[in-house]
């Protein structure tokens, strides 16, 4: 298996696997490959930094920054305290984010709709919603992501 990393002609990216760089090739062609995002067929591989092995006696790291503070990143099991602080910088950035949006609950997928159609008025909003559904969305066009943690509804905290 070969995975590659795709970009659709709107600048979307996501990653594909193919058995072969022909397999992706045939795909293509053949108009099976589109983007997960918007639908569109107009794809191509995007730039990627190259997989290589680290030498025999040598530990591969490279610098990523949380927060303010950069964190050794290697290809061995994290240490605890920087994932605490990643994960503690990503919660913060997610609250900050949803400070101003609305939790709609289990009416998320009916409220988006509405306000892409035009039948309410457009705002920011989170809640719930089934895989299927939010894959419905995507396929009408209606902007929608994951949060990339879970989060508790109002008032549901004792």
């Amino acid at each position: 298996m070969i995975v590659f990393d795709l970009q659709c002609g709107d600048a979307h990216v996501f990653e594909a696997w193919f058995g072969s760089s022909a397999d992706y090739e045939e795909q293509c062609e053949k108009g099976l490959v589109s983007c997960p995002i918007c639908g569109s067929q107009d794809i191509g591989k995007a730039p990627m930094a190259p997989a290589v092995g680290t030498k025999g006696n040598r530990k591969a790291e490279a610098s990523g920054g949380v927060g303010d503070k950069l964190v050794s990143v290697s290809n061995t099991n994290p240490d605890p305290a920087q994932m605490k602080a990643m994960l503690e910088t990503l919660a913060k950035q997610q609250a900050k984010a949803l400070e101003n949006s609305d939790y709609v609950g289990e009416k998320f997928a009916d409220e988006a709709r509405a306000m892409h159609d035009g039948e309410k008025d457009e705002r920011p909003i989170h809640g719930q919603t089934s895989i299927e559904e939010a894959k419905a969305l995507l396929e009408d066009g209606v902007p929608v992501a994951p949060l990339p943690l879970p989060i508790r509804p109002p008032k549901s905290d004792n």
